[in-house]
C-alpha cells in the first residue's frame, strides 16, 4: 500500500477505534448494575442545557439588530424551536422545525 493511500486509511482506522472506545467505555465502567457516581449524574444533567446555551450564543453572535432584517428570522426561528419543544418535548422535531422555518424565512421572506 502506498503512503498516499495508507495515511487516510490509518486516520480512518484511528478515528473509528477512538469513537468505538468512547461509546464502549461508559458501559464498561458503569454497566452491569454498578452505581453511577454522583458527579457523573450531575454532569449528565447539567451539560446538555449548557451545551445548548453555548450553541445559541454561538449562532447569534453575528446577528445585527441595527441593520435589516434586524434579527427577525433568527428570533422567529428561536421562538418556533421553543414552542415546538415545550409542546412536543422532541429534540429532533424542535431543532428540525426551527431550521426549516429559518431557512424559509431567509430564502423566501427576508
Amino acid at each position: 500500500m502506498s503512503s498516499s493511500l495508507f495515511t487516510p486509511f490509518l486516520i480512518t482506522l484511528l478515528v473509528a477505534g477512538l469513537t468505538f472506545l468512547t461509546r464502549f467505555l461508559p458501559f464498561a465502567l458503569f454497566g452491569g448494575g454498578k452505581k453511577v457516581p454522583a458527579i457523573i449524574q450531575a454532569l449528565g444533567e447539567l451539560l446538555p442545557p449548557a451545551v445548548m446555551a453555548i450553541l445559541v450564543v454561538y449562532c447569534l453572535r453575528n446577528v445585527s439588530i441595527m441593520t435589516a432584517p434586524h434579527g427577525l428570522p433568527e428570533f422567529i426561528a428561536i421562538g418556533i424551536v421553543a414552542i415546538l419543544h415545550i409542546w412536543k418535548r422532541n429534540n429532533l422535531l424542535s431543532i428540525g422545525g426551527g431550521t426549516v422555518i429559518y431557512m424559509v424565512l431567509v430564502q423566501m421572506i427576508f
